[in-house]
């Protein structure tokens, strides 16, 4: 197996604890061996060939990117087009044709370097928007192994990707994979619109897609948790003295808790104006509930989300100071990382997890906390209608972010849930959990893309 991503999670790095991409493939790797290949995450010169190394039995092997072609791939293109235009935030959508080429020009860049480090009988699995282009400039230098890509962002319907100048080409480097996977039947039935439709392609009855002069396949490939390595983990970290502080700290109020990266897309102001709505319309929970709301600070030198979170500031200081007490504030907002175990220990402290992204593709903090719960006494999963995550866990309590009365009666309605309806909801959202693992993910797509 060859995993190509943006960024590789190099032994003993903290990137080894994020995200769903690095948990569902560094077992893989290290159990049958393998080559994991990306950006090294350092800024200078390119240089002609990659830092190859072996450790653990895992190659890895990365390619240093110029200040310009990061600047045009990366914070220009993937984050600054794709990334808003994906998650249906066209007024933030920035688009040019010089970091247009620029995301072409890396994606060649590491598709040259990457090419004489592949044996004939290698799976090739690439990972996310950064790298729509890689088997179509694999194609171009003499690859002929099987090709997988997987999005792990949503897929925009047909009139939403339409906006993006060149979307076409999109497209057509789309079809240059064996197998293009996406998180729910939503996105892809997206794209199987945007082939038929924009395209001129075909899909048949067996799912084969027929556009651009290929066949490939196109299947939803929702993503997963090691749920019970979580559910252990939860176990022995509400111990922990980090909980135990939280613990104290409480009272004997309630805890809701919301994680999430500092991202618009994570519609924390709505979040914010919710429970504000939930305070005002339901007063005998003030003094008796708290938000913990985590945000982990990302891409700081991109202008919006600077401004992101000195919005969220002003908004919890209004919410404070409208609502809190001598001896109680209503939200606790923290703009810095905690470790998954420590995360796991205020999981299963939390009474409620508010979920409520805008548009997610998947969100594993929603599956995360339902792993982590006591199942004795299990707490309550608030989740928007809008992240992937809600196609599998339908037992969570669904709310409309956009609609902040919404949210705040899903609030009430959680707060006040009695113990029997909150284990029926958490049983069923575990037995999903447990179908559809990180290993089954794993596991379903490598085998249709070998088949």
């Amino acid at each position: 197996m060859v995993v190509v991503s943006n960024r590789v999670a190099l032994p003993g790095e903290a990137a080894q604890r994020s995200g769903g991409l690095v948990t569902g493939l560094v077992d893989a790797l290290h159990q049958a061996g393998g080559l994991w290949f990306g950006w090294s995450g350092r800024l200078g010169e390119t240089a002609p060939e990659p830092n190859v190394f072996e450790t653990e039995g895992v190659t890895y092997a990365t390619v240093d990117l110029t200040r310009a072609d990061h600047d045009g791939y990366y914070s220009g293109f993937s984050n600054a087009a794709l990334w808003p235009l994906f998650h249906y935030r066209l007024d933030l959508m920035n688009f040019t044709r010089r970091d247009l080429a620029a995301y072409r020009r890396v994606n060649a860049l590491l598709a040259d370097a990457l090419a004489p480090l592949l044996n004939p009988s290698d799976l090739v699995w690439v990972h996310d928007y950064h790298l729509i282009p890689m088997a179509e400039e694999l194609r171009r230098a003499g690859a002929t192994q099987r090709i997988g890509f997987f999005l792990h962002t949503p897929f925009p319907s047909l009139g939403v990707l339409a906006t993006l100048p060149h979307c076409d080409d999109l497209l057509k480097s789309l079809c240059a994979y064996d197998l293009v996977g996406f998180q729910t039947t939503e996105d892809l039935t997206a794209f199987h619109d945007a082939i038929s439709r924009r395209a001129g392609g075909t899909i048949s009855t067996d799912g084969h897609v027929h556009a651009f002069d290929r066949v490939l396949r196109a299947g939803a490939f929702p993503i997963g948790i090691d749920t019970e390595a979580i559910a252990e983990m939860a176990s022995g970290a509400v111990k922990s003295r980090t909980a135990r502080r939280l613990q104290e700290s409480l009272r004997g109020r309630q805890l809701i808790i919301g994680v999430d990266r500092l991202d618009y897309s994570k519609g924390l102001e709505h979040r914010f104006k919710a429970f504000a709505r939930f305070l005002d319309g339901y007063p005998a929970y003030r003094n008796h509930v708290r938000l913990l709301q985590i945000a982990t600070a990302t891409r700081s030198e991109v202008p919006e989300y600077r401004e992101l979170r000195q919005r969220l500031g002003a908004l919890a200081g209004d919410v404070a100071g409208r609502f809190a007490e001598l001896d109680w504030a209503p939200i606790q907002y923290l703009n810095r990382s905690f470790s998954q175990r420590s995360l796991a220990g205020f999981f299963r402290l939390s009474r409620v997890a508010l979920v409520t992204p805008l548009r997610d593709g998947m969100n594993l903090v929603a599956k995360e906390y339902v792993a982590a719960q006591n199942p004795d006494d299990p707490g309550v999963l608030i989740l928007s209608r809008f992240a992937g995550a809600a196609y599998e866990l339908d037992a969570a309590v669904i709310a409309n972010p956009y609609d902040p009365e919404a949210v705040a009666e899903a609030l009430q309605t959680a707060l006040k849930m009695p113990l029997e309806e909150r284990s029926e909801r958490w049983r069923a959202m575990m037995a999903v959990l447990r179908r559809n693992s990180i290993t089954a993910w794993r596991e379903s797509f490598l085998g249709a893309l070998d088949n």
